[in-house]
């Protein structure tokens, strides 16, 4: 993973829900050198950092595992001027998940404020993984203390 998109996960409930907040500032590495006068962030990063925090609550909610690859996005509503300089909450949700697959969908919040949405997310899995490895990472990630093995 080249850019970790979000600072860290706030409350997690396997199988539902995760909620994670993201720092967005002017020295971010992907605004370097990318805008002019007025630096404005990306939707796709946006897009992003609600992906990983769904992507990561799939992993988890199937004990790691599975991988997941996102597939498709649907309904998608993100701001097309949004500057840096703020902290987003992010929230998203599992509909529904099966061995194969899993559909979810993400919000992002400014200071209680709906900024972004994606309204239907699917995920691929794959279940060749290093269950262990991908536990790791997500702990590391996640900013979460090691609960059980």
């Amino acid at each position: 993973m080249r850019f970790l998109m979000y600072d860290r996960v706030v409350t997690l409930e396997k199988g539902r829900s995760i909620v994670g907040t993201k720092t967005f500032s002017l020295t971010d590495e992907f605004l370097r050198k990318h805008y002019g006068k007025q630096a404005v962030v990306p939707g796709v990063m946006l897009i992003e950092s609600m992906a990983q925090l769904l992507g990561w609550l799939i992993i988890y909610s199937h004990d790691f595992n599975v991988s997941t690859f996102m597939s498709l996005i649907e309904n998608v509503d993100i701001p097309s001027k949004l500057r840096p300089g703020f902290e987003a909450s992010i929230h998203a949700e599992i509909i529904s998940t099966s061995k194969r697959d899993s559909l979810g969908m993400a919000r992002m919040f400014i200071a209680g404020r709906t900024v972004a949405s994606i309204a239907r997310i699917i995920y691929g899995h794959s279940p060749k993984v290093d269950r262990d490895r991908l536990m790791q990472l997500f702990y590391y990630y996640s900013g979460l203390e090691i609960t059980g093995r």
